[in-house]
């Protein structure tokens, strides 16, 4: 029989290390690219189109605030970007087709209506799993979750237009707040409705500068937490959290306090930090916040299977796994990936161990007797 030649093994799919498999895979990574840049330039174009039109063709736009504006739309460009590549993953593929397979799902509504407002609730709102971690981590992560929640709902509408608070007189103390040009309410700036809301943002970093110190702290003294961390990717996000935190309340402080001393520094400082956080939220830890939805149709996923019964046994042992449909979809995960051990999904994690323990003493110990 004769060799085959180099050209012909060059060519051949199946060698891993073949120019045909690399070309394949350049190929596919270069798709991915693709498909992600447009998804980003669509979704920013969009974006760009919503704060013309949302801010009455630019009537309401404060240029004071283009640089937090022009930061947004790199933010849309880089989650879409981001977003299109992490589902072109199969394990995430399968992950956001299931979850969305399942929000849609008029039989679920049909079998459990208030799952999905209870799971958004408790897995997004409350994030209840991480109380079974630790108490103090779970309150630290509330309070930069809503501090962040409350200062995006205000931030992003005022820096694009869509949000104002006009007075009939230019001073107050009587204002109006309009959305879209549109009134909403009137209110008194000297009541305590009035302190709310020019001072939500102040609200917002008062929650947010203990979560996120309590977090940089524990990444400090905790060895497990310390273990394995990397600066850019830990230490940076909750650094940023705290100036820009401290930035605002110090911009508060000097309106007030100092009759604006100091007040143009610190808004640079300020504008900085934030611009500086909003393009790194798609590249970096932050990122999860726009992972996590995508874990609730999940979530509701499997609720739906145990509702039904569905669950599967281990074949070892018959003890439960986890639900049918979702031991099928980590199946489904790990063939897509080319890994050849997919009933391996179908045991729990003892008898994945005995099994291991096993082959070791049947195939690996043997070889030294």
């Amino acid at each position: 029989m004769t060799e085959p030649s180099e050209a012909t093994a060059a060519a051949d799919p199946s060698d891993p290390g073949s120019p045909a498999e690399s070309s394949t895979a350049a190929t596919g990574l270069r798709s991915v690219t693709t498909r992600a840049t447009l998804a980003g330039v669509g979704v920013s174009l969009l974006l760009i189109v919503a704060i013309v039109l949302g801010s009455r063709m630019l009537r309401t736009f404060d240029s004071a605030l283009l640089p937090y504006a022009v930061a947004t739309v790199f933010l849309a460009f880089g989650v879409a970007y981001r977003y299109t590549v992490w589902i072109s993953a199969p394990g995430a593929r399968r992950l956001f087709k299931q979850g969305w397979r399942s929000l849609f799902s008029m039989e679920n509504f049909r079998k459990a209506p208030t799952a999905l407002p209870k799971m958004i609730a408790t897995y997004l709102g409350f994030q209840k799993f991480l109380g079974a971690r630790s108490h103090a981590r779970w309150a630290a992560h509330q309070l930069i979750f809503w501090g962040c929640v409350l200062a995006a709902l205000i931030t992003f509408p005022l820096t694009w237009g869509w949000f104002t608070f006009t007075s009939g007189t230019g001073s107050g103390p009587g204002y109006e707040m309009r959305i879209w040009g549109f009134k909403i309410l009137g209110f008194d700036s000297l009541n305590l409705l009035g302190w709310l809301m020019f001072h939500g943002l102040d609200i917002a970093a008062v929650l947010v500068i203990p979560g996120a110190s309590y977090f940089l702290w524990r990444r400090m003294k905790d060895r497990g937490a310390a273990t394995g961390q990397r600066f850019a990717y830990d230490l940076v996000p909750l650094i940023a959290l705290i100036v820009i935190s401290v930035t605002g309340l110090l911009l508060t402080f000097s309106s007030i306090f100092l009759h604006g001393g100091g007040y143009q520094f610190l808004a640079i400082l300020h504008m900085v930090s934030v611009v500086f956080t909003l393009i790194y939220i798609p590249f970096g830890k932050f990122f999860h916040i726009v992972q996590r939805p995508a874990a609730v149709g999940m979530q509701l996923f499997k609720y739906t299977a145990r509702e039904n019964d569905e669950v599967f046994l281990c074949r070892r042992c018959q003890e439960p796994v986890d639900t049918g449909p979702y031991v099928e979809n980590l199946r489904g995960t790990m063939r897509d990936l080319t890994l050849d051990f997919d009933s391996w999904a179908e045991y729990c994690p003892r008898c994945k161990r005995v099994l291991r323990g096993s082959a070791y003493l049947s195939h690996v110990k043997k070889g030294f007797k």
